[in-house]
Parts: C-alpha cells; structure tokens; sequence
C-alpha cells in the first residue's frame, strides 16, 4: 500500500518562505517521478515542479521558477519542495504525486497525498 504525506503548509506573509515535505511509504521510490502540484479554490489542479528517479532532470511551472526549488533524498523517501519568494498567487493546497511513468503528465500520476494549504498573505 502506496502512503504519501505532505507536511509544512501554513500561513506566511508576501515574500516569505516555506519548506514543503513529502514522506512516501513506497518501495519504489527511487524510480518513480515524483510531483508537487497545487490546486486553488475554483481552479484545475495544475502542476508546480516535477523531478525524476535520479534528482538530475527537474520542471518547474513558469510561474514558480527561480522561486521554488524541488528536490528528493531516496535515502529518506522524502520530496522536498523549497519555497521561497512566496505571493499571494501561490496559496493553494499543495500535493505531491507519484509516477511511474511521467514527468509532467498529471494524468500519469497515480499516487497522491491528502494535500497540504499554503496560505500567503499580502
């Protein structure tokens, strides 16, 4: 059985910083694409970062680059998402996913966790 929890949301103001963690009970991690993804009220999912197997290929939205920075430790089964710079835009409830398959296709992810809010205020 497949378990991914984030933890790290909260609350912080404009300009500020926030480290987001994933802890995945899965056997295989080291070779799954691993995703943060975020969804605000009233709008689709939409991908944030994605990294692959080896931590050496990564994607970020265009909204989020040079901001956040995705990273993974396979020792510890743990995705970190680093992010700094934060506005307002960005408060959502972020996931993280994995894949077996894909980097960026949301539709390839077919483990989730049970989300996280990132709240930014002005």
């Amino acid at each position: 059985q497949v378990h991914l929890v984030e933890s790290g949301g909260g609350l912080v103001q404009a300009g500020g910083s926030l480290r987001l963690s994933c802890s995945a009970s899965i056997r295989t991690f080291s070779s799954q694409f691993m995703g943060w993804f975020r969804q605000a009220p009233g709008k689709e999912r939409e991908i944030v970062a994605a990294i692959d197997w080896s931590g050496g290929r990564t994607y970020y939205a265009d909204s989020v680059k040079g901001r956040f920075t995705i990273s993974r430790d396979s020792a510890k089964n743990t995705l970190y998402l680093q992010m700094n710079s934060l506005k307002p835009e960005d408060t959502a409830v972020y996931y993280c996913a994995a894949s077996p398959s894909s980097m960026v296709m949301i539709d390839y992810y077919n483990y989730w966790g049970q989300g996280t809010q990132v709240t930014v205020s002005s």
